[in-house]
């Protein structure tokens, strides 16, 4: 592992997430992770950020989300998180570029899962606490869903998002994701956002959620290129499909190019976009892209 002396004090706050990588830095300030790890692995020191080099802050202060909407989070509450992924499949091919697509939600399945094992967690010592107080009526831990394309959400709000960024030379991709840690309510950035703290009631370390993040994005990912980047084949297409909230809801599809799609979401397709069959006709639309709201009636 290889890390930069000026970011070793704070590397040393997440030794499980350091030794999860091949390289990991941690920086006590950055305007974007996205933009400086794309420049760091797209620049002269290229050769030096292997795939799944992170880049990671508890303190971004440019931050951006999809759509070009600005992420913004006080310091030391949230995390931001940039993965590089410089994928070659087996007999040392680049994987091509159409299968790129799938690199956003599998970042958003694995970030899925390390957050539904906090959530759960924390569920399951508040009901030892119940039983040990004589407490017989505890409710199921809440739900932690992925929201197509890349939202992570805990009983419908949401505590993470997912970026993906090209590198200039198309030969890779850089994964940004923002987490709400311990932001608490006056922090939150919409009405429709949460945190881990708010959720569990409980301190979380940063270290170990972004440790399961990490490890569960490698698992996913090297099954994904060991299947040539055969999403049905490697389990992920099944696997974020299993884990999505948006399927079997009525949703607003709102489109890049304008306009609007209402329907219900009925399944991924095996190149990752969303199936939706519009209310009325009754048609069926694939979408590559756009922005989700689920619709409540």
């Amino acid at each position: 592992m290889q890390n930069d002396d000026s970011a070793a004090p704070a590397v040393a706050a997440f030794p499980r997430s350091a030794g999860a990588v091949p390289r990991f830095e941690a920086l006590a300030e950055t305007g974007s992770t996205n933009d400086e790890l794309v420049a760091r692995a797209s620049g002269a020191e290229a050769a030096d950020w292997p795939d799944l080099a992170v880049l990671v802050t508890d303190n971004q202060t440019r931050g951006r989300g999809r759509l070009g909407r600005i992420w913004l989070a006080p310091t030391g509450k949230s995390l931001a998180i940039s993965v590089l992924l410089r994928p070659v499949v087996p007999g040392d091919g680049a994987l091509p570029l159409e299968h790129f697509g799938w690199f956003p939600l599998l970042a958003g399945a694995a970030m899925t899962r390390a957050v539904r094992a906090v959530v759960d967690s924390a569920h399951e010592v508040r009901v030892a606490e119940a039983i040990a107080a004589g407490e017989s009526d505890v409710a199921d831990a809440p739900a932690v869903r992925l929201k197509w394309p890349n939202d992570v959400q805990i009983s419908g709000y949401k505590v993470s998002g997912i970026l993906s960024e090209l590198l200039p030379d198309a030969a890779g991709v850089v994964l940004g994701a923002g987490l709400n840690v311990s932001l608490d309510e006056h922090d939150l950035p919409t009405l429709t956002s949460t945190s881990l703290t708010l959720v569990t009631r409980r301190p979380v370390s940063p270290d170990a959620v972004l440790a399961a993040y990490l490890t569960e994005l490698t698992g996913l990912y090297r099954r994904f290129l060991a299947a040539g980047g055969d999403a049905v084949a490697s389990g992920l297409h099944a696997e974020v499909s299993a884990l999505c909230g948006t399927l079997g809801q009525d949703v607003r599809v709102e489109l890049p190019g304008g306009g609007e799609l209402l329907g219900r979401a009925t399944a991924i397709e095996s190149d990752g976009r969303l199936r939706v069959r519009e209310h009325g006709s009754g048609e069926e639309t694939s979408v590559a892209a756009g922005d989700v709201t689920h619709l409540r009636y």
